[in-house]
Order: C-alpha cells, then structure tokens, then sequence
C-alpha cells in the first residue's frame, strides 16, 4: 500500500476508471508474482481505499471482459488451491484489530478471481526511508519502531499465522510515523500445499534456508519472520543486506554484528540480530517474545506487547463524522474493537518516532507531575462547549474503577479489554484505579475523532 508514481505498462492490470459497484480503479499501487494492488476511491464513503488482486502471472491472463483466463489447464487446480487461500486469509485477516496491521474492509469475488479492499494507507517503506532519510535510522529510533513492529508479529503468530514475506519493502512507515506489514503471504503453519506459491515469494536476504526448501510444512514458524526481521534490522544498521541463506549455507561471509564494533548500538540488540540470523531455525529465537526479550525490548507482561505504551500512551485520532445528540458518557462496550481500528489513520506518537516534528494540529506532551505520570493532548483548534466530538476507546482491566474529572463511572470491562466513551468537547481527567494502582490520562476533546486510548500508571 506505499504511495508512489503511478505505474503505467503493468501486464493485465485493470485500467484506471474502472468499477467494482462503489469502489473505482486509480492507479496500480504496487505488483508482484501472485497479484496487483491498486489505489481506489470508495464513493460511498468518498474515500481513498486499496484493493488487492489475486492474480498469479505464470497461470493467468487476462481477457478483454477483464477476466482471468488459465494459460493451461493443468494449472487449474494450482489455482484454485491459491484463490481459495486467498480469501479464507482475507476472512481471517480481517479477525485481526491491530493499528500495526492492515485493516481488511472487505472482499469479493468477481472477474474469475478474488478481490479484498483495505483502508488506504498512506507513507515510505523502510527501503524509502534508509535510501532517503538515513541519518533518522539510530537505536533510539529502532527502539521506539521495534515494540509496535513486534506487536505486530506477535498478534500475527498467536492468530497461527507467519508473514513469510518480510522485507524493507514489507514494512511501511507511515505518514504518522508508525510501522505497518504490508505484503502478507500469512499462511498458516502445517496448512496444505503451502509450496505451491513459496518460491515467488522469496527476498534475497531475507529470507531464511527453510523457505528454499520443499519440505516447508514442517520447516515454517515465527522463527521465519524472526530470521527475516534480523535481516531488516542488519540492512538498517550496516546499510547493506546480508548475504543470501542459500549463499550462507555453503560459505556464511557475514559477520556478527557483535564482531562489527558497530557504534552507537547496544550489545544486546546487536546479539538478538545475530541470533535471529542464524541459519539453523533451532538456532534463532522461537518467538518474538524471546527476541524481544534478548533485545530488550519491553513488553508489559510475558507473551503480549502494549504496542504504543513504549513510549508513552497511545492516542488516536481520527477525522470523522460524529452525531451531534447527546448520548451517555459512558455505555457498554456493544462493538468489537475493528469499529475503531477501520478508522484509525493517524497515531499521535509520530513525532517520538522520527523525533524530528509533531502531527500538524497536535502537540503531544508529557505533564511534569510526581504520581501519577499523565500523558496531555492538546490541539489548536477549539469547538463550542458541550458540541459532542469523540468516541473514546480506553483500555481497562478487571477490577477497574473509572473516574472522569473526579466523577465516579461505571467501568464494565469487555472481551477486548476496551470500553467506550461518547465525550463532547472540553477537558477531561480520566483515572483508572484497581489494586495494582492508578492509571490517569488528561485529554483535551477540540476536535472530531475516535481516540484510542491506554492511560498509564
């Protein structure tokens, strides 16, 4: 979903203007082996949407009604194995409510083949940013990316799938500054006829000796996005992309990191990219848990990362139409947590993350008091008293007792951990208390949007 030039000459894409009932073609995004992405506009919603086509180029054509035509069939049933894979991991994709993944609207059949629309995400791939801001690329910054990108890959691993495609390319920063995966292969471990499609989606250096093999149904796990996440981490630090594995495997000239006297960077996140580098699966770390936890990388507790608490507390917010009649301060929690994530665009942490400048409108700040630590969000502009402007989703736990300005509310806590607000405009102090202690948030509501958030303690 990066945004670049238009793309003119892609074989058997579809042209520019053309419909899928609300959704019209723009321009071809990106293309590969096994399908195109396009950049659309939903004019139901009138915005920008992305659209990804299931179409393998060494089986398919297309024809002059825009369907998929085999070229043999002897390859019908190659294809029908990946279409049918193609939309059972767009049905389970869009399981997934995570700010660092891509968020499945979407999909359809049509034109012989499959279709599924995203939220059109806009920013650089990491291959964009090292060749044109590498001077941003430090530890600090490594450190405040790592915790979402790991967050990201743990959500996707837990669900039983592995990415099996990362690369600079595959992990896009925003235009907020946070990381998104992009470029899913997301099969599941142990499911059939995983080979079939495997070697198209190979990256020289990135990917691991498993992913040459045929046996690949026993071989794959996290320890294959793992050994790719090293390998991105590696090409961020020295600039250059190591040696291919297959190469590695017959005379191995990439030397750890640690043997590099590489300056500025700890020991210990140098000693989790060699690890994760290792050729033999067994070798790297099993998880991202564990690789979190030989780089340090902070993780509230054992098997999950708080994506945005590290630094600071996550808020998002996002333009978006509110109805003006008064609804309760506080309801039930009634819809899952993808209500939220379908519209989140921007996230206020950016700034931390390129440590250069603040999301015009919005200057994040941490307040200077003793305890407890409050995060305040302020913005310039300020609407008429009591206009209702957010839908706020804070995290809470059991046991929580919400307090708003001072005021007792009632905190039900859900399934998905979150629980909603319908807040008008003004200042608000929200403070969560249990047995383990207080988590407070100052928030100052002055403009339309759904906010993500997670108080800390």
């Amino acid at each position: 979903m990066i945004v670049n030039d238009y793309t003119p000459g892609i074989p058997d894409a579809l042209p520019p203007g053309y419909r899928f009932d609300d959704f019209e073609i723009q321009e071809v995004l990106d293309s590969s082996n096994t399908g195109i992405v396009y950049r659309a506009w939903d004019h139901q919603l009138e915005r920008a949407i992305a659209i990804r086509e299931f179409m393998p180029r060494a089986l398919t054509v297309r024809s002059d009604d825009m369907r998929l035509v085999l070229r043999s069939k002897q390859d019908s049933v190659e294809f029908t194995t990946g279409l049918n894979r193609f939309i059972q991991e767009a049905r389970q994709l869009a399981h997934f409510n995570h700010p660092n993944l891509l968020q499945v609207l979407r999909f359809w059949s049509l034109n012989d083949t499959a279709y599924t629309a995203t939220l059109f995400y806009s920013g650089i791939s990491l291959a964009e940013l090292l060749q044109q801001q590498p001077d941003i690329i430090d530890e600090s910054w490594l450190r405040r990316m790592l915790p979402m990108l790991c967050s990201a890959l743990a959500a996707l691993h837990s669900g039983g799938y592995i990415h099996r495609d990362l690369s600079l390319k595959s992990v896009q920063i925003q235009d907020n500054g946070t990381p998104l995966l992009l470029n899913f292969a997301a099969s599941r471990r142990n499911a059939s006829g995983m080979s079939d499609e495997s070697k198209t989606l190979l990256h020289p250096g990135f990917a691991p000796l498993e992913q040459y093999t045929e046996d690949l149904e026993n071989q794959l796990g996290p320890w294959t996005d793992i050994y790719a996440l090293g390998a991105i981490l590696y090409t961020l630090i020295t600039g250059n992309t190591p040696q291919a594995s297959v190469a590695r495997s017959i005379q191995d000239t990439c030397i750890p990191l640690v043997q590099s006297e590489i300056q500025g960077y700890s020991t210990s996140l140098l000693q989790a990219i060699d690890q994760a580098l290792s050729l033999k699966p067994e070798d790297r770390p099993q998880s991202i848990e564990e690789f979190a936890a030989i780089a340090d990388i902070p993780s509230d507790e054992p098997g999950e990362f708080a994506y945005a608490k590290k630094p600071g507390t996550m808020l998002v917010a996002v333009d978006e139409e509110v109805d003006s009649a008064t609804l309760p301060v506080w309801k039930k929690y009634q819809a899952p947590l993808q209500i939220a994530a379908g519209v989140v665009v921007g996230v206020i942490v950016g700034a931390l993350l390129f440590g250069r400048s603040t999301p015009s409108g919005t200057e994040p700040t941490v307040a200077n008091v003793a305890e407890p630590a409050k995060t305040t969000l302020k913005a310039k502009a300020a609407p008429a008293a009591g206009e209702l402007l957010a839908r706020v989703y804070v995290r809470v736990q059991e046991g929580d007792d919400m307090e708003i300005n001072g005021k007792p509310q009632k905190s039900v806590p859900t399934t998905n951990g979150y629980g909603i607000l319908q807040l008008p405009a003004g200042k608000y102090d929200i403070m969560l208390r249990n047995q383990s202690g207080n988590r407070s948030m100052s928030l100052t509501v002055d403009k339309p949007g759904t906010w993500l958030l997670n108080p800390q303690g």
